[in-house]
């Protein structure tokens, strides 16, 4: 089908030439062109090919002029022009879609006329397609000018090589055409050095007769770029353009067959920013970055009213301001934030690396726990609001029991619990914490403290000691408390964040939004076709089938993505507790699959423990933060039944079965809960389901042993349910690196053999839905109806009761601030 479709385009382009008349030829009459139109910049935004303007990313305008009409392809007199007789204005639009361009000429051989073309073109860097229409206006009788329709393409396989095909027909009856070539080629795979070819061949001419060009473009200085180019006539050309930002200068200086000059073209482009070595090195800087991380700071948002912060734009907009030479600090306003531990550590750590480049941070506080306190002591200076507070009162894990919520109601539970950690069925069985559950929760927060004490202590400049004895005796402190402890430079309202920027910089700066930095204005040229894709697959949510991280629909976005030869990595975002194994193994199967074909990483977020470790195993790399929670291998099961409720209910049930076991799981449908079983296992039943839940637990032992090369006996002294931090989980080799996504994603470049400096594209997966349906929930005076997590987590226990399930306890996650589970 391709191939067909490819020949049917070649025929179009030079099927025109089979009859006659003459239009203006390419090479005598784009005389503004530096170099051939795939060669360098955009190739006037496809005016000569109109496949070009798909390469263009931003809106951009560009004018030139001659200065005499020897450009005019029927005057054969060099002389006599003056300037503006001869004047182009180019442009691309709409991300490329839409080019527009005209020609205007005066001279007495062709009268006064001015030529339009619109081109609209698809695809994208790595192949584009386009299709343009031109027409006249003014004197087009003087040499019968004909509207024009043009067809063209842009083929970029590699970063060395750029192909262009065009060709024009006239409308008229004429069947004049025209059909041309170009070719480039960067031996290095950059803008360095350009070498480039092209042809042009007219109706009624042999190949042989055939117009063509040659030459070099050079760009020894960003945005510095000098150009020579030699036609078959014997003329040539010499050119210089320089990059100034936003604005762009050439001229090119056009020599005659005998050497002789015979006049300069000009140009000016506005637009997308240009690389350039005399910006860089005179721009001042005088900008700070404003981040505003008001509202929840998640994964990805809806495509539609959906202004969130998500943590890769966060990175990247960091990333960004770093490398931007008119920034020279951040400014970050902290007030109604809403972000989990590990998210706070990974942009936190963003930031160091924005510090060691010479640049600084300001962070303002409304208030502040531990948790936003440990993110804010990045910072160089740390304001914090005159009426807000400090409250650093140590970290926590806790969790709340039903027992008697559950005797009370007249149900019963029986935990069907066989490994020592395996505590996510606590909830309702217990009053409390069993010895287990608090040994392994208790590390974790002490890991969780030790490392918001010593990072705090290295930015702040306090002891261990000062340190825990503001925790444990202060734990309070009013605003002047604050800043008298060290905790904050001073006192103020966002709005005078500016005054302290003021101080610290020795002079006023511009805030800017994370939009009007340089690197999202950036023009491209500089690498041909498309970066290297990689796939970033996120797994958010309970392992469930239909619903948390989607399994059935997960997994066969996982086989497309292998199959993919456009992505050459994946890496996959876990922040799941686990839940359904059949859910969990469907993934993890998926993912192994995938590492056979190209690198998978893993990127451990706040939580991936029981089937969010499950789904882990098979990474090439798992790479997790020092406060991720990972780890719990284990298995565990529960019953609830009915203990008195359907006949407090008034409620009765009845049926006829065949087979002993039939009426096992029959009972009550409960609205929002489900159906409660009137019975609890017989000793007998009880018995099989130990075994069911020991063979279950021994085969995901085998299977991390196999993801992780090690013994079955060697995961089984880490397992037992046990969850561990992240830093734990490095020492006893459940991860391999510790780290955000941004350390997963080199990882992932490295492995796929894409050198440090070139830039991927980063393809998120799944596609976020279009909207919140929440917006649309009805209020109660005035608020928002919310669902209860509590309620939620007792329907998602009976929902999957009976169940063998890899999956840690929700309720876990209630640290200081709320847990609301890992967010789109």
């Amino acid at each position: 089908m391709r191939r067909m479709v490819a020949l049917i385009f070649i025929v179009l382009v030079f099927g025109t030439l089979v009859e006659a008349a003459e239009i203006p030829s390419y090479h005598s009459y784009l005389d503004f062109l530096l170099a051939s139109p795939g060669s360098m910049g955009y190739g006037l935004y496809g005016y000569a090919n109109p496949a070009m303007a798909r390469q263009t990313d931003f809106g951009d305008i560009l004018f030139a002029w001659s200065d005499a009409t020897a450009a005019n392809p029927y005057a054969n007199d060099l002389s006599g022009g003056t300037d503006l007789d001869r004047w182009g204005i180019f442009s691309g639009m709409f991300n490329g879609f839409l080019g527009f361009g005209a020609i205007h000429e005066s001279n007495a051989c062709v009268g006064d006329v001015t030529d339009y073309r619109i081109s609209f073109s698809f695809g994208d860097r790595s192949k584009s397609f386009g299709i343009g229409y031109g027409w006249s206006t003014g004197d087009t009788d003087v040499y019968q000018r004909a509207n024009l329709w043009t067809l063209g393409s842009v083929l970029r396989p590699v970063p060395y090589l750029s192909m262009g095909l065009w060709g024009s027909f006239a409308t008229d009856g004429s069947n004049a055409g025209e059909g041309c070539a170009d070719i480039g080629i960067r031996p290095f795979g950059n803008e360095k050095v350009t070498l480039f070819a092209d042809y042009a061949l007219q109706k009624d001419q042999r190949i042989k007769d055939g117009a063509w060009s040659t030459g070099a473009v050079f760009e020894p200085l960003p945005g510095l770029r000098i150009t020579g180019r030699y036609f078959d006539t014997h003329r040539f050309t010499v050119g210089l353009s320089i990059g100034l930002g936003r604005l762009t200068a050439s001229s090119q200086a056009h020599y005659d067959d005998n050497k002789h000059h015979a006049y300069t073209t000009y140009a000016v482009r506005l637009g997308g920013i240009d690389r350039s070595f005399i910006k860089k090195a005179f721009t001042r800087r005088k900008n700070y970055l404003e981040l505003n991380l008001k509202g929840q700071v998640k994964y990805q948002r809806y495509r539609l009213f959906d202004k969130s912060n998500t943590l890769l734009d966060l990175l990247d907009a960091i990333d960004a301001a770093e490398e931007d030479p008119s920034i020279t600090g951040i400014a970050i306003n902290t007030g109604g934030m809403n972000i989990n531990w590990e998210l706070a550590w990974e942009i936190r750590q963003k930031l160091e690396e924005f510090k060691r480049s010479g640049k600084r941070v300001v962070i303002f506080l409304e208030d502040a726990t531990l948790p936003t306190y440990h993110f804010a002591s990045v910072a160089d200076r740390i304001v914090l609001d005159p009426t807000g507070e400090i409250a650093l009162l140590g970290m926590r894990f806790g969790k709340f029991y039903l027992k008697g919520t559950l005797e009370k109601l007249g149900l019963g539970f029986d935990e069907w619990r066989f490994f020592k950690y395996k505590s996510a069925y606590e909830t309702f069985s217990r009053e409390k914490m069993s010895e287990g559950d608090e040994e392994q929760l208790k590390a974790i927060i002490d890991d969780f403290y030790d490392l918001a004490r010593s990072e705090i202590c290295e930015s702040r400049g306090f002891s261990p000691d000062e340190f825990d004895r503001l925790v444990n005796e202060g734990y309070f402190f009013t605003p002047d408390e604050a800043l008298e402890s060290g905790l904050v430079d001073t006192l103020g309202r966002w709005d005078e964040v500016k005054k302290t920027i003021e101080e610290l910089e020795g002079g006023s700066k511009k805030m800017i939004k994370p939009s009007r930095l340089a690197r999202y204005s950036q023009l491209h040229d500089d690498y041909w076709g498309e970066p290297p894709r990689i796939a970033v697959i996120y797994a958010l949510g309970a392992c469930a089938m239909e619903s948390g991280i989607k399994a059935r629909s997960l997994s066969k976005l996982i086989d497309r993505i292998a199959d993919a030869k456009s992505i050459k990595a994946v890496v996959f975002r876990v922040d799941s507790p686990g839940g359904s194994a059949m859910a969990s193994d469907i993934v993890a199967e998926a993912l192994k699959k995938c590492s056979e074909k190209k690198p998978v990483i893993v990127s451990q977020g706040w939580v991936a423990g029981s089937g969010g470790y499950w789904i882990s195993m098979y990474g090439d790399t798992i790479v997790a933060a020092p406060n991720t929670i990972t780890g719990s291998i284990g298995v565990i099961g529960g019953w609830i039944y009915n203990k008195g409720l359907k006949e407090r209910l008034g409620m009765s049930t009845d049926l006829v079965k065949v087979g002993e076991h039939a009426d096992l799981g029959f009972g009550i449908p409960l609205p929002l809960l489900g159906t409660i079983p009137d019975r609890n296992l017989t000793s007998d039943e009880r018995a099989n389901v130990e075994h069911d839940i020991k063979s279950f637990y021994k085969k995901f032992v085998e299977k991390v042993a196999e993801g992780r090369h090690k013994s079955p006996d060697e995961i089984a002294k880490i397992a037992q349910g046990r969850v561990w931090s992240g830093i734990d989980g490095l020492s006893i080799g459940l991860v391999d690196e510790i780290g955000g996504i941004e350390r997963a994603i080199e990882i992932a470049k490295a492995k796929a053999g894409i050198a440090p400096e070139i830039k991927v594209n980063l393809i998120q997966f799944p596609q976020p839905p279009l909207l919140n349906m929440n917006i649309f929930m009805p209020k109660l005076f005035g608020m928002k109806l919310k669902s209860d997590p509590a309620l939620e987590y007792l329907h998602f226990r009976i929902e999957h009761n009976g169940e063998a399930l890899p999956m840690i306890p929700l309720d876990v996650m209630d640290a200081i601030d709320d847990y609301e589970g890992p967010q789109m």
